[in-house]
């Protein structure tokens, strides 16, 4: 299973770490049955859903996700939040895709990466990716995993998912196998559902910068990027909130918490023009998402990743079902990650709580 020194993921080190590429294809091995066989482990097994091989994994306090294989599409986190024993709350929120295809569902928590083109030139990422699994493992003190494969003629792909009492992480690897260099847009973007619109807030981005910014383009989305930055009007809710920016200008985060009940489409990130400057403010490594009707608070950290990227629906998420929800990760959105021949570029996003203590 692939090692994650440099990124320092939590108690990844206790799970088996092996080099050895992956050798299974899809045709080989990609039934439920099969991938039970090979890859069943305490705490980690593999169902049909929908015709599709799902991963579900489990730890010792009941703390779950599912994980479907061929998109790599984390579609539920139900961690043990209340120390009652049915103490369980899903974290992520997901719908039924409308559209047929590989990508049955939306929201949850996806991984974006898209090949930045230039203008007649030619893409070396396949659009769609298909994943297998490479290998899984478990823990005696409350961990697993499973990695993920997808191999290209000019990229090896490594995606794993780990789960533990408190936290799960998602954390991804690209290796360059094409004779020039690679820019790529990045994100691992959450859908967090939240019981109601009014209790929705962010924690931690004081004295941020952020601008104006459509999401990702991902089949995972549940907003469109014309949906996203669509204005809105400000209801009765908007007391406290601050005033979106002009786009193609910069805002800084100055109330401790931002607001969520209002629709907004937003980048936190050091402006480009600062970077080159010796020394920049960039965003934190970590912040907190606050549901008051729960009362629950996880705390979202990103490594490796240069930017924030933060929605909210605002009325647009009546469209979806009665909770509220909103989108937010790790991301590489105004500046391109460049992976050179025959280097690797990784990283990783973690969600933790501490609800229980």
């Amino acid at each position: 299973m692939a090692s994650f020194l440099s990124l320092s993921l939590p108690k990844l080190n206790l799970i088996r770490a092996s080099s050895t590429p992956a050798t299974t294809t899809s045709t080989s091995v990609s039934t439920p049955e099969a991938l039970n066989e090979k890859f069943g482990r305490k705490g980690i097994k593999f169902v049909d859903s929908d015709s599709v091989a799902v991963a579900e994994l489990s730890v010792r306090n009941g703390s779950s996700l599912s994980l479907r294989i061929p998109d790599a599409h984390v579609t539920s986190y139900r961690p043990h939040v209340y120390w009652k024993d049915d103490g369980f709350e899903e974290v992520l929120y997901t719908i039924p895709a409308a559209e047929a295809g590989l990508y049955k569902a939306k929201g949850g928590i996806g991984l974006v990466l898209s090949e930045a083109v230039q203008p007649g030139g030619r893409q070396l990422l396949p659009s769609t990716l298909e994943w297998t699994v490479n290998d899984a493992d478990y823990d005696a003190i409350d961990a697993v995993q499973v990695e993920l494969s997808c191999t290209s003629r000019f990229f090896d792909m490594t995606y794993v998912v780990s789960l533990y009492p408190v936290s799960m992480a998602t954390a991804v690897i690209v290796k360059n196998k094409a004779p020039k260099p690679v820019t790529l847009n990045n994100a691992i973007l959450s859908h967090f559902r939240f019981k109601k619109r009014s209790g929705a807030a962010i924690q931690g981005l004081r004295s941020c910068s952020y601008c104006l910014h459509p999401p990702p383009s991902s089949p995972f989305q549940i907003l469109t990027p014309a949906d996203a930055t669509k204005s809105e009007p400000p209801g009765w809710l908007s007391f406290g909130a601050e005033p979106e920016p002009k786009p193609g200008t910069w805002g800084q985060q100055d109330l401790s918490l931002t607001l969520l009940e209002n629709k907004m489409s937003r980048v936190y990130a050091a402006p480009l023009s600062e970077r080159s400057k010796p020394f920049y403010n960039t965003p934190p490594s970590k912040y907190e998402t606050i549901d008051q009707g729960r009362e629950l608070f996880f705390r979202v950290i990103r490594m490796g990743f240069e930017d924030i990227y933060l929605s909210s629906p605002g009325s647009l998420s009546e469209k979806y079902g009665n909770d509220y929800f909103i989108c937010t990760g790790p991301a590489s959105i105004l500046e391109p990650v460049t992976v050179n021949p025959g280097e690797e570029w990784r990283g990783a996003q973690i969600i933790e709580h501490d609800n229980l203590t």
